[in-house]
């Protein structure tokens, strides 16, 4: 039972130690496409006469090809890919959101503020009203006649 045990253990790191080696060369076409951009470099140029350009000329060189390297066809580089462009996508979806809630919240200070304001103004004219009120139907005479209760 034990070495039935260790075999499958065993197999099973030997399969993850394999998968991850694989999944580390399936991303790096790099170096091969230095080297072959190396070994053109390294290769005489042909002359002229052969290529048949007249003289005085400069030589017509074709444009430059930029090799992309093909879509990763192991899964769990395709999941790493996939949740790298969601979260970055997640996070600007919450940047977006949280300055809009920004805007609104400053928005809504600065009109309550201006009710504020307002109401305190109105107040105070209300009270100005009330006393010029009072003032006015009541006559100036002294209000304590010295008569105890």
């Amino acid at each position: 039972m034990t070495r039935a045990r260790i075999l499958l253990i065993g197999s099973a790191i030997a399969t993850l130690a394999a998968s991850g080696a694989y999944a580390q060369t399936a991303t790096q076409p790099a170096p091969v496409q230095a080297q072959t951009q190396m070994q053109a470099q390294m290769q005489p140029a042909p002359d002229a006469a052969a290529t048949g350009q007249i003289a005085g000329q400069a030589p017509v060189t074709p444009p430059q090809h930029n090799v992309v390297a093909p879509a990763p066809t192991d899964p769990l580089v395709q999941r790493r890919n996939a949740n790298a462009e969601a979260n970055a996508e997640y996070s600007a979806s919450k940047k977006a959101s949280k300055a809009e809630l920004k805007a609104q919240n400053q928005q809504a200070k600065a009109q309550y503020k201006e009710e504020v304001k307002n109401a305190k103004i109105n107040r105070k004219a209300d009270k100005d009203a009330a006393r010029a009120e009072l003032n006015a139907t009541e006559p100036r005479a002294p209000k304590d006649t010295g008569l105890q209760h």
